[in-house]
């Protein structure tokens, strides 16, 4: 699943990440996203969402949400 069917308050693991824009997959590692690192969502708005990475919170629009796959 990716992370806008994630629950919220949950941990999860991220799996993969979808995109074919190397620079976007820079940008996420950066954060700390990348493969076997756990993530949460925090909070949701519209066209958005807070997750937590690490030791950050991030907020992240839906399309990068969908493009994060997570699994428990």
């Amino acid at each position: 699943m990716n992370l806008l069917a994630a629950q919220e308050e949950t941990e999860y693991i991220i799996q993969r990440i979808e995109t074919d824009d190397e620079e976007l997959d820079a940008f996420l590692f950066s954060l700390g996203c990348y493969s076997g690192e756990p993530i949460t969502v925090v909070s949701r708005r519209k066209g958005s969402c807070t997750v937590a990475i690490k030791d950050g919170r991030y907020n992240i629009d839906d399309q990068l949400a969908e493009a994060i796959v997570v699994a428990l």
